[in-house]
């Protein structure tokens, strides 16, 4: 156990420094900072302090070592656009962007288990079709259209639900705010949490329902239904069970892709989060806040596929036992 965790640090401290390598690259070849900061009418003194002010005149291994040490700080400069410290900017947007993503994993969770065991234990029947039907509508809908339909029916047509913000928030110590202590915070993040769901409630319908069958068609089951079990203590204390292994390597990957690809869904609904930020950093060429948003998307990634892999030990004591001759 401790061999497979170290190796999986190892792993992950190569798969960081070679997303700072790529996020530093920003800073050599997508516009100048020089420029940016002084502006084109600068002289060419300025701009040679300016440059040696920001160590630009060193060599490139020296200036990755420092973009690296400042990157384990949690250091990335200002904002070319803002003029703030980038830490502070994701920081202030981080709350936003993490309370959607957890609504809209619990959304997926909660209902595309149950969808997926459905379908895959009544097979043929009405209802089972249409949320197979509704399944293939979610997967091949891009988001940002579905974020639309959702806003004409419920914001424009029904006016039910805000089409757009946060709401009003809590403000929880210095730096966290949340919306979750507010109806106006609820209201508002019903829409954009729903919009971000679908994808994932229905890949994770399709997986459930995938793994269910093939679980059922195994000798295992064959010998339980023998020994006389209930249809109950067969699908949910032996299929169910087995079917989740495969389940949490994709909800686990798939909630660093919701923090990851809520770019989207935060454009839509204007909502205050990360993604929104990237998106306008992207539009002004702003080097430190899109590096920063890498780095700190890799490092979720990172993270989550650690959490993964230990959450295998606890659901499959196959991986448990130690083979003859192995690593282990």
């Amino acid at each position: 156990m401790l061999a497979f965790i170290l190796r999986r640090l190892a792993q992950a401290v190569v798969v960081m420094l070679t997303v700072a390598f790529i996020a530093f690259m920003l800073f050599q070849y997508v516009g100048d900072p020089v420029t940016n900061i002084l502006g084109q009418d600068a002289t060419p003194e300025q701009r040679d302090q300016m440059r040696a002010d920001l160590g630009l005149d060193q060599p490139f291994f020296v200036q990755f070592g420092r973009f690296v040490a400042n990157a384990v700080q949690g250091e990335f400069g200002l904002s070319l656009r803002q003029g703030q410290k980038v830490s502070t900017l994701l920081l202030e947007r981080f709350p936003a962007t993490l309370e959607l993503v957890i609504v809209a994993a619990v959304i997926a969770l909660v209902v595309g288990i149950p969808m997926g065991v459905y379908t895959a234990l009544n097979r043929g029947t009405f209802l089972s079709q249409l949320m197979l039907t509704f399944s293939l509508l979610g997967v091949s809908l891009p988001t940002f259209l579905i974020g639309i339909l959702l806003i004409m029916v419920f914001s424009v047509t029904l006016g039910w639900l805000p089409s757009f913000g946060r709401g009003e928030v809590v403000q929880l110590g210095e730096v966290w705010t949340t919306g979750w202590l507010t109806a106006t915070g609820w209201k508002h993040l019903i829409l954009p949490a729903v919009t971000l769901a679908i994808f994932q409630l229905t890949l994770i319908m399709r997986l459930v329902r995938a793994e269910m069958l093939e679980v059922l068609r195994t000798d295992y089951i064959k010998f339980a239904r023998a020994r006389g079990l209930s249809n109950r203590a067969v699908h949910f204390g032996h299929a169910l069970k087995n079917t989740l292994v495969p389940v949490i390597t994709i909800t686990g990957l798939q909630l660093g892709g919701l923090i990851a690809f809520a770019i989207i869904t935060e454009t839509v609904f204007q909502w205050p989060g990360m993604g929104l930020l990237f998106i306008q950093a992207v539009t002004f060429a702003d080097i430190p806040v899109m590096a920063a948003y890498l780095c700190l998307i890799a490092l979720i990634f990172v993270i989550i596929n650690l959490a993964v892999d230990l959450l295998y030990f606890a659901v499959d004591p196959r991986l448990r036992v130690e083979r003859p001759g192995s690593a282990h």
